[in-house]
């Protein structure tokens, strides 16, 4: 669906205070204005927070060091540099870093 279409309801939405810096955050998280966010969530759209990304993005600097590690150490430690690797890959995997 295209974001061009002009958006001519408005809508009022009551929230309790806590749940409101909730949203606030979450869309902030996210780089969305509250409005857009509150619009993805209820039509299920994807958001993605950039907390994530930037998470993602390390792990992944961090996989790539342990590879090198690896690397140049001529494998001594090879068991243990195996199972740091798989345990940033799953973390990865769990926050959703599957693209790319």
């Amino acid at each position: 669906m295209s974001e061009k279409r002009q958006k001519k309801i408005a809508y009022p939405v009551r929230f309790a205070e806590s749940d409101y810096k909730t949203v606030q955050e979450k869309a902030k998280d996210c780089g969305l204005p509250l409005a857009e966010f509150i619009r993805r969530c209820s039509l299920g759209r994807q958001t993605r927070s950039k907390i994530d990304s930037q998470i993602i993005n390390e792990l992944r600097k961090l996989g790539g060091l342990q590879k090198h590690l690896f690397t140049e150490g001529g494998g001594s430690h090879g068991d243990e540099y195996a199972a740091v690797l798989r345990a940033i890959t799953a973390a990865i995997q769990r926050i959703g870093g599957n693209e790319r």
